[in-house]
């Protein structure tokens, strides 16, 4: 990926473009990723990528993302393409503690490939979608160290059995729940080694289903 530096020039060469004025300043750029000038300068002295913002520029120009942040040469600049993104949080590790992600700065876009976007309910949905990555073998073989797992965050109703991410007092993990008959939560392991953990609803924060990862669908 292009450094801030290297994006905004390239930005300006967008801007400009256009032939509708001259010399393009730093100003303009925020104009056109509708941040102040004051954001956009803090963005840029920190190093940091406002990506939601040049997301919405780019479906605005249909221009590449892709050629924008990577380089990646498109036949031109009018080179459209349909591409789905969601949240992911590559410093989050689920199952062996860690706690929420819900700092936007912990978080970058993550591509969805389009034969993907049906496992996670579609199109519209993405917004309700988050990803993070699997530490650990408690939820071997239906998940392995190293996956990135797809959380649906309206999805948290714990009377429907299915494998959740949610927190503890003791961190973040991810299991599959099971409701008993006197309210209370089976939290189990699908590796055997490990024993089932029996909850109250009360003990656990739960941010949302396991949708799909990488393809397998629970």
């Amino acid at each position: 990926m292009l450094y801030v530096n290297e994006i905004i020039e390239k930005l300006k060469d967008i801007i400009s473009a256009d032939g509708k004025r001259g010399k393009v300043f730093d100003k303009d750029v925020a104009d056109e990723l509708d941040l102040s000038q004051a954001n956009f300068a803090t963005m840029k002295n920190r190093g940091k990528i406002p990506f939601q913002n040049i997301l919405d520029f780019c479906a605005k120009k249909k221009i590449s993302i892709n050629w924008l942040l990577y380089n990646q040469n498109p036949n031109s600049l009018l080179d459209s393409t349909d591409k789905y993104w969601i949240k992911y949080y590559p410093d989050v590790r689920v199952s062996a503690g860690g706690g929420a992600y819900e700092d936007e700065d912990a978080s970058e876009v993550f591509e969805v490939p389009e034969y993907f976007i049906s496992m996670l309910g579609g199109k519209e949905n993405l917004k309700n979608i988050d990803a993070i990555n699997v530490v650990g073998d408690s939820m071997e073989p239906t998940l392995n160290s190293g996956n990135i797992i797809f959380i649906d965050k309206t999805k948290k109703d714990s009377k429907r059995e299915g494998i959740y991410a949610f927190t503890t007092i003791h961190g973040l993990f991810v299991k599959r729940i099971q409701q008993r008959v006197d309210g209370n939560l089976d939290i189990i392991s699908d590796n055997k080694d490990y024993p089932t953990q029996i909850l109250n609803s009360h003990e656990i924060n739960i941010l949302g289903k396991v949708v799909s990862s990488f393809g397998m669908v629970y």
